[in-house]
């Protein structure tokens, strides 16, 4: 596992401000979502209207088996083979493979690439939580858009909606003279009169 610096120079100013942007309201959606998806808490004993924390919602998380559990509800299947070693000198290795098998199956799902978090962000924690979370809304907002009748997370993504129009239609538009071009259907100024006219006497 790496070794990330935290306390000195840019990395430390990146990694502040990255953890300011942590927010206990959307580790909480994402947190109730998940366990009513997968039908269990992720943290034994935990009160679920209390906000876990960054460092317990990441140890939740760290070794992917959640994440990779929550990935075949929401499609079966999606991820072949899950590490569940608990403990040996393979299973860091273990646990970045469930999270790399995750990230991949979320892409084929139709979560956009830069929605994806990367493995040392949930692994080392080396740049928050916050990525993580919105990595998670994002899987929320795929799941109702590829029609999981499940629990939701989130708003519904908008769909790509093209509109087609014949080529009369397209014609009659091009005689139109938007308003945004400054036509007034023929209005003019005659008779406006702004106040009283300046007079010059001799």
């Amino acid at each position: 596992m790496a070794n990330w610096p935290r306390g000195y120079g840019l990395i430390s100013e990146v990694n502040s401000r990255i953890n300011k942007k942590y927010s206990f309201e959307l580790e909480q959606e994402a947190r109730q979502w998940m366990e009513a998806v997968l039908q269990r808490p992720l943290v034994e004993g935990e009160d679920s209207d209390t906000p876990l924390g960054e460092e317990k919602f990441q140890a939740a998380l760290k070794d992917g088996v959640l994440l990779c559990e929550l990935m075949n509800t929401l499609k079966p299947g999606a991820i072949k083979k899950i590490h569940r070693v608990a403990s040996g000198s393979f299973k860091q290795f273990r646990d970045m493979e469930n999270i790399e098998n995750f990230l991949n199956a979320i892409v084929a799902y139709g979560v956009a690439v830069t929605d994806k978090f990367g493995t040392a962000n949930l692994t080392d924690r080396n740049n928050g939580m916050a990525i993580v979370l919105n990595c998670i809304h994002a899987v929320g907002r795929a799941a109702q858009k590829n029609g999981f009748e499940g629990p939701t997370l989130g708003p519904k993504e908008s769909q790509y909606n093209p509109r087609n129009f014949d080529e009369e239609t397209l014609h009659a538009g091009q005689k139109m003279i938007g308003l945004q071009y400054g036509y007034t259907q023929g209005a003019s100024q005659k008779g406006m009169n702004f106040g009283k006219t300046r007079s010059i006497t001799d």
